[in-house]
């Protein structure tokens, strides 16, 4: 028999909300959940507030500035914050995923990609603005190219730095801001591999499908059926069937499934939603609610409201001061959630952006 959706939740839901354990900080923390979709600054303090309530403002701003947690560009052209060992696997799988578009885009007859990512490494061992990279790119391409299509269009400062190898930081304002970056070469040796990104994502996010572990790598389906294949000869993956058809993979010891009762705000481009190819995203949120909550036309994101385990509205702190008004929206036909519920994750919310909220309005919305 197949497995539902809520059954693919739960055993998700026990992976992102493992509850009270044995972890001692912010670095401890994201090991558990995996790493954290970070084009939105804000998002990692938010999204391990949701899951570890207390965590502090201050404690993942220290994890940031002693290099127990990193930030950078990997998968998909996304940012990301994890553990350094982890950032290397998805340093590894953005390499796998991305070399036949930026061989295309860079038209390179003489140098090699592999070649250019090595020399963008070297050239940033100190910490490097993104224009000294797109410079250094420019460098690069004429010398080995005798030519340069790329580092004036659009692109072009993507690819001087977003091949998976480089962390960042921010140059003014601070951790949780949107401040201007500067970049640096991921440090420390690793013995991470492509080869480990579908265990790293079935830990975090699993089950999950072929289609899942492609989208979320930014991988093709072939790369991502060979890398299963030699994970499940080494340990030996588990298997569901899904609702809609497909193979959903586990690894062998996944941990008891759980409900998740009660309120929780999570960030922008929230795991719940980004780790899943669009049509598995049902596990935790209607389609037409996800539609709402991800703009087509801008690619931002609402930040989610999830009740029960499951997505069922947004959320809203308007404005930059210290003392702002929160706005929680619950779709229709999904539950209202109590204004009792929101004590704790309204607390969860203020130690992790380090504000005060001064007034909360609950409002239904009709999609």
């Amino acid at each position: 028999m197949a497995d539902t959706w809520e059954e693919l939740a739960s055993a998700t839901l026990a992976r992102q909300f493992p509850g009270p354990g044995p972890t001692t900080g912010v670095a401890e923390q994201l090991a558990r959940i995996g790493p954290v979709q970070s084009q939105t600054a804000r998002s990692p303090y938010l999204a391990l507030a949701a899951r570890f309530p207390g965590t502090s403002r201050a404690e993942v701003t220290e994890a940031y500035e002693s290099g127990a947690v990193v930030r950078g560009s990997t998968i998909r052209g996304t940012v990301h914050t994890t553990t350094p060992q982890a950032y290397a696997v998805l340093g590894a799988a953005t390499r796998v995923g991305q070399r036949t578009s930026w061989q295309r885009m860079l038209r390179l007859e003489h140098g090699t990609v592999e070649g250019l990512w090595q020399a963008t490494e070297d050239f940033a061992s100190t910490w490097r603005s993104p224009d000294d990279l797109r410079d250094h790119l420019h460098r690069w391409l004429v010398e080995h190219e005798g030519r340069d299509v790329v580092t004036g269009g659009p692109g072009g400062r993507y690819l001087a730095f977003g091949h998976g190898g480089l962390v960042r930081r921010p140059l003014n304002g601070d951790w949780a801001g949107q401040g201007a970056p500067e970049y640096r070469t991921l440090s420390g040796s690793t013995d991470a591999s492509v080869g480990d990104v579908v265990e790293l994502h079935l830990r975090s996010h699993g089950p999950a499908s072929r289609h899942d572990l492609a989208w979320w790598s930014g991988m093709g389906l072939r790369v991502v059926d060979e890398l299963v294949a030699d994970l499940d000869a080494r340990v030996g993956l588990g298997r569901v069937e899904g609702p809609d058809g497909r193979t959903y993979l586990d690894v062998p010891d996944p941990p008891t499934p759980r409900a998740l009762d009660g309120v929780r705000l999570l960030p922008e481009f929230d795991a719940l939603m980004c780790a899943y190819e669009p049509a598995g995203r049902e596990r935790f949120a209607e389609p037409a609610h996800l539609r709402r909550l991800w703009s087509a036309s801008n690619g931002l994101v609402l930040p989610p409201l999830l009740v029960d385990g499951r997505i069922t509205g947004w959320w809203r702190a308007s404005g930059s001061a210290r003392h702002r008004p929160l706005e929680v929206v619950w779709f229709a036909g999904t539950r209202r959630p109590r204004t009792a519920e929101l004590d704790e994750p309204v607390a969860a919310l203020e130690a992790a952006l380090g504000i005060t909220i001064t007034d909360l309005s609950l409002t239904r919305e009709t999609v």
